[in-house]
């Protein structure tokens, strides 16, 4: 009788369930980066795979990130943020069903004394079952499973993020290592070069041909390099220190045999706008974050509405577990209930305001995000392009300053300049290829980025 009164109940409200609000379409791309051109005429038809070093063409590298993920703490802190929510998402869409217990028991009391000075004593055993459910009429479990579903994708796109990120400042420390060990090959060299030429001017000091000011220039020069290699030696220790705490290694653990070589530029592909938007996982966490923030205000406008629950309960009570389970013995009971708050203090309107301000805020975060994607894709755009032109210049450089330098060392033997011209065209050789390397180093480092767009995956949803 009771669920044939509750059931048009039921079905009549069922009809004004709350409908959450939608969050708004995501910014559309452009049809193309700005800074593409010549990437674009660069680029040929390239299938960059999910790890993009891989490209790098590095087995040193490529043995170095397989460390990364596994002893990286940093990752170990987000995958036990991806379990946690994944605990969270089964624990809501376990509260849409109804939940059965069972209880049993053993009571034994006294009344008190009567007229006659005698008391009773009995005992009572219970083994009862109960059962309970809350009707979802205006989907706040429903909204709450998928607020809870939005906020594992997150973690898991944030977990995607940081190993991106780690992998991609990985190689950028790699290759810093590799110019810094570059830099201090280049260095030693000029150590023995800056030698000879003090030896030189010795002789020629000895035998009076020059003053002692072409022996005192000479020796400053060299002390001031060798200084600089002693810095780079520092400098080479410390990316190596680095290195090591990136894996999760003590700082002392790790030992990279020296290889003044820096990778070769790999073929890199076209950038697409809309696969970075489909395809960056720092996106589709602030993407997942804001579909959260609007399940939120389904969960707050449903408590504006009355809740309804049926509850059940049956079982057996006796005075003996060894006859308890017989039909005298059973009870049971059957319920219905409406619950509405009446007066809060405004609680349910400040709840539903903050839930939609947290929506804007969510995506606001959101569009920023895509915003500082794109803005990152151009700056890298615009640091490869010129970089690569830099290279071209300071390789030309590099190849007129080693010339003149020969020339100079020559025109010293013979006698026709000082030692001061020859100092001059020492410092201008060391400084063109020393600038060499480091606008070699910077296109890596912005081809990383770039590929780093294109080679990563966002986990299965």
């Amino acid at each position: 009788m009771l669920k044939t009164a509750f059931l048009p109940l039921v079905l009549a409200l069922a009809g004004c369930a709350i409908t959450a609000k939608q969050a708004p379409t995501e910014p559309a791309p452009p049809a193309s980066f700005k800074g593409s051109a010549e990437w674009q005429r660069l680029a040929p038809e390239v299938a960059v795979p999910e790890a993009w070093w891989t490209m790098f063409k590095d087995p040193v590298l490529d043995s170095l990130q397989a460390d990364l993920v596994v002893g990286n703490q940093n990752l170990a802190a987000a995958l036990a943020q991806v379990t946690s929510a994944r605990a969270v998402l089964t624990a809501s869409g376990s509260a849409i069903f109804p939940t059965l217990s069972v209880t049993g028991g053993t009571t034994r009391s006294a009344t008190a004394q009567n007229a006659n000075g005698q008391r009773t004593v009995s005992t009572s055993d219970t083994l009862t079952a109960n059962a309970a459910w809350e009707i979802d009429l205006w989907g706040r479990l429903a909204e709450g499973v998928k607020a809870a579903g939005a906020s594992y994708r997150a973690s898991q796109a944030d977990l995607a993020a940081l190993r991106l990120s780690a992998q991609a400042t990985l190689t950028q420390s790699y290759f810093a290592l590799r110019t810094a060990e570059a830099q201090q090959a280049l260095l030693e060299r000029t150590v023995v070069a800056y030698q000879r030429a003090l030896e030189l001017t010795e002789a020629r000091y000895a035998s009076g041909v020059v003053a002692q000011t072409d022996v005192l220039q000479a020796r400053t020069q060299l002390r001031s390099v060798q200084s600089q290699l002693s810095d780079m030696r520092t400098q080479r220790a410390q990316l190596e220190h680095a290195i090591a705490t990136q894996l999760g290694k003590l700082a002392g653990q790790l030992q990279l045999l020296p290889n003044a070589r820096l990778p070769e530029l790999p073929p890199v592909p076209d950038l697409v706008p809309s696969t970075l938007l489909a395809q960056r996982p720092d996106i589709a966490a602030a993407r997942a974050r804001q579909a959260a923030a609007y399940a939120q205000i389904g969960i707050a406008d449903a408590a504006f509405f009355p809740s309804f629950s049926l509850s059940a309960s049956a079982g057996y009570r006796g005075s003996s577990w060894s006859n308890l389970v017989s039909a005298p013995n059973l009870l049971w009971s059957l319920g219905a209930a409406v619950a509405q708050p009446v007066f809060d203090g405004g609680q349910r309107q400040l709840a539903s305001a903050q839930a939609r301000a947290s929506a804007e805020a969510a995506t606001a975060n959101y569009r920023q995000s895509v915003l500082t994607a794109f803005q990152e894709v151009e700056d890298n755009l615009v640091q490869f392009t010129e970089s690569g032109a830099a290279v071209a210049l300071q390789r030309d450089a590099f190849e007129a300053a080693d010339r003149n330098l020969d020339i100079v060392l020559a025109q010293y033997r013979a006698g026709t300049v000082s030692f001061l011209n020859v100092s001059a065209a020492q410092a201008s050789a060391l400084s063109a290829e020393a600038n060499l390397l480091s606008s070699r180093n910077r296109q890596l480092v912005a081809a990383n980025l770039l590929l780093k767009n294109l080679g990563g995956r966002l986990p299965p949803q």
